[in-house]
């Protein structure tokens, strides 16, 4: 009688660098942000929602990638809509410079164009802002922040704490975006943002992702909270179906004036 041997092999896990191995690590990183700062969330949503009973607006600003929390919080389906989105850009679109400014790599390390870009936001005293950074350094995001404060605004960071710990500041100051805010949301990403490396590559930004999340987590708790109270939120729906439109240019006309939307 002869014997078998099992041949059964074990499936190989994912690659060190591979869609696999990335869809695995932001799938751990949306886990861990979404619990690890559940009470930051908490206590940002509970600044907004303070800001909007008293007419406030939701000032978003980002440079670079950060742009994207900026558009992830201002004018989309289903988010507030009280929130107004500020960029570099708007110092052509709104302040007439000329568009080859935007072509300077540093513009964003530039402390000077928080100034104009502050002034061009339009900002009340009752607005919040929220600051998304993932260096939290550069001078343009710590001045600007610096203005929020010094205005007398609430202020929330979306900051990679591993990365901003680490680096010098490149404002005057030494501060960093994260030493300025009200309440700081921990993106979670590593230092250099990438969380896929092999030899001396490093690959798969995973910033984007879990500060889209932390967004939402934050608009979803001002929506409960608004809730709760009684209140009917002013939530967008989204302009690609029928009703749309007219939903979101009603809510719209109680904010005129006081937010942009752009193509």
């Amino acid at each position: 009688m002869t014997s078998e041997t099992n041949t059964t092999s074990v499936a190989p896990g994912p690659a060190p660098v591979s869609g696999a191995a990335f869809a695995e690590a932001a799938a751990a990183a949306v886990q861990r942000v979404s619990t690890e700062q559940a009470g930051a969330v908490a206590a940002a949503a509970a600044l907004l929602v303070d800001a909007l009973c008293a007419g406030g607006v939701v000032q978003a600003f980002g440079t670079g990638h950060s742009q994207a929390l900026a558009m992830e919080i201002a004018g989309r389906a289903g988010g507030l809509v009280p929130t107004n989105m500020i960029a570099l850009r708007d110092l052509v679109i709104l302040g007439g410079e000329p568009p080859d400014v935007l072509f300077d790599a540093h513009l964003e390390r530039d402390p000077a164009v928080a100034h104009r870009v502050y002034e061009l936001a339009g900002a009340h005293p009752s607005d919040v802002f929220v600051m998304a950074s993932n260096s939290g350094g550069n001078g343009s995001v710590v001045e600007l922040a610096r203005l929020v404060k010094e205005r007398g605004h609430g202020l929330v960071a979306i900051t990679s704490m591993a990365h901003s710990s680490r680096v010098i500041s490149r404002h005057p100051s030494g501060l960093r975006l994260f030493e300025l805010a009200d309440v700081v949301l921990d993106n979670g990403a590593p230092y250099g943002d990438a969380v896929l490396t092999t030899g001396e590559i490093a690959v798969g930004g995973i910033s984007s992702i879990t500060a889209a999340l932390l967004a939402q987590m934050v608009v979803a708790e001002v929506v409960a909270t608004m809730l709760a109270a009684g209140e009917v939120p002013p939530v967008y729906l989204s302009a690609n179906i029928p009703e749309g439109d007219a939903h979101n240019s009603a809510l719209e006309a109680r904010y005129a004036g006081r937010i942009r939307r752009s193509a």
